[in-house]
């Protein structure tokens, strides 16, 4: 029942970390969101799969796509 507990109170820190970091963002937004953006993912130096954003590019390219 304590293992129990503590997996609920320390799920609970997770989430509310979380929620105060979105709060705490501008717009809720996490800066450098694009996951093929990491160095260990994309060894390759490929664009974004979402917005095509480049590894050199400092903003992702979502908001400035139309569909």
């Amino acid at each position: 029942m304590k293992l129990v507990l503590l997996t609920i109170g320390l799920l609970a820190l997770a989430f509310a970390g979380i929620a105060i970091k979105i709060w705490s963002k501008k717009d809720g937004e996490f800066a450098g969101t694009c996951a093929s953006q990491s160095p260990f993912l994309n060894q390759d130096g490929q664009a974004c799969g979402m917005c095509g954003k480049l590894p050199s590019e400092q903003d992702c390219k979502k908001d400035s796509i139309t569909e």
